[in-house]
């Protein structure tokens, strides 16, 4: 029983050693950049054009369905992958180790 525990401390000090002071891992930074990439291509459907005539009113090209609906949801994706990529955890890594 003793030899297992001290089995287990020794596997903890080593990784701890292994990565010092580095919070996330690689999947986590790939995550991020895809969250950060989703939002910004969110908000740059987002952007409009500037308009030929300023006297004049389009609806159509100011209520699109790219600008009302799918940026926005792009934008949403984009914050759920950040949320997903700080809470990510590699399967090998223990709950105590954190």
């Amino acid at each position: 029983m003793a030899k297992i525990k001290q089995q287990e401390s020794v596997k903890n000090v080593t990784l701890a050693n292994h990565y010092p002071g580095v919070a996330f891992g690689k999947m986590n930074y790939i995550l991020m950049g895809a969250g950060i990439v989703l939002v910004l291509l969110g908000f740059l459907m987002m952007i409009g054009g500037k308009a030929s005539n300023p006297n004049e009113f389009h609806p159509e090209e100011l209520y699109s369905n790219t600008r009302i609906t799918i940026a926005p949801a792009f934008v949403l994706l984009g914050f759920i992958v950040e949320i997903v990529a700080i809470m990510y955890r590699p399967k090998g890594e223990n709950s105590e180790n954190a």
